[in-house]
């Protein structure tokens, strides 16, 4: 498997060289990494002085949705791996999955277990993020529990699913996940291949209240045409979550909006 590395960035210059270092280090090489650098205002740029062999590209701030396409459309090579410039892979990321995909020849996406550091400190994950494989489109729909970090991905899911959606400001993984999981298996290396660092500045996770406003719009788009009861379910359970802390809080006028959209899904 010839595979691209894409890295999306945005002042991470030392999480980023601890990414690229777990990159260079796999016991199974890609064949090209790319860095997005996604207007950047520290150091980022030295860093294709510290690893020459990279290709470098700088793009003025447009979010990690654009950056990660960017590189997607300038990756030379049919499988993509997305690594965050926050997370790091364990030596053996890339080989085991890439077994993985020789012994499953009609698999065209993979993700893997993982581990979660907290301010350097490795912590339980929650047992709803468990990961299973195969037909998990209903599973999907709740929360995100694929991070792109794990992920190797076939080039051509992306010209039937589509890009991640640069209209997200968050939650562009899940939204990308669903859409490509209504219409594909996805597989698992049940493995715990990538490390997750949280407990700094600039987590998009961290920068949002109420991540169930992004799902939402994210669902809305696969309920088009109105037949998804699944999808439909799912978003009565969101709406009906959101208008509560909205009454809880006194926010009239997402009261007013929340009210009417759970109306659409009764």
């Amino acid at each position: 498997m010839n595979i691209t590395v894409v890295i999306p960035t945005y002042n991470r210059y030392e999480f980023l060289k601890r990414a690229l270092r777990s990159v260079v280090c796999q016991t199974y090489k890609p064949k090209e990494i790319i860095v997005i650098d996604d207007g950047s205002t520290d150091e980022t740029s030295q860093i294709k002085n510290d690893f020459p062999n990279i290709i470098y590209i700088y793009q003025k701030n447009t979010g990690v949705s654009s950056a990660r396409n960017l590189g997607i459309k300038k990756s030379s090579y049919e499988w993509i791996a997305f690594l965050d410039s926050d997370d790091e892979w364990l030596s053996n990321k890339l080989e085991l999955q890439v077994k993985f995909h020789e012994e499953n020849k009609n698999s065209l996406i993979s993700y893997t277990d993982e581990i979660w550091i907290r301010n350097d400190i490795e912590v339980n994950i929650p047992k709803k993020y468990q990961k299973i494989s195969g037909n998990i489109f209903q599973e999907c729909l709740s929360h995100c529990f694929i991070a792109p970090s794990s992920v190797i991905i076939n080039k051509n899911l992306f010209t039937v699913s589509g890009l991640f959606d640069e209209e997200l400001e968050v939650c562009e993984d899940y939204d990308l996940w669903i859409r490509i999981a209504q219409k594909y298996e996805i597989g698992l290396v049940n493995k715990k291949l990538i490390r997750k660092y949280a407990g700094h500045e600039n987590q998009l996770s961290f920068k949002y209240w109420g991540m169930d406003r992004f799902r939402c719009r994210a669902l809305e788009k696969l309920y088009v045409n109105k037949q998804n009861i699944l999808v439909k379910n799912e978003l009565s359970k969101k709406y009906t979550i959101l208008l509560k802390g909205a009454m809880k809080h006194g926010i009239i006028q997402d009261i007013k909006n929340y009210k009417e959209k759970l109306k659409l899904y009764e």
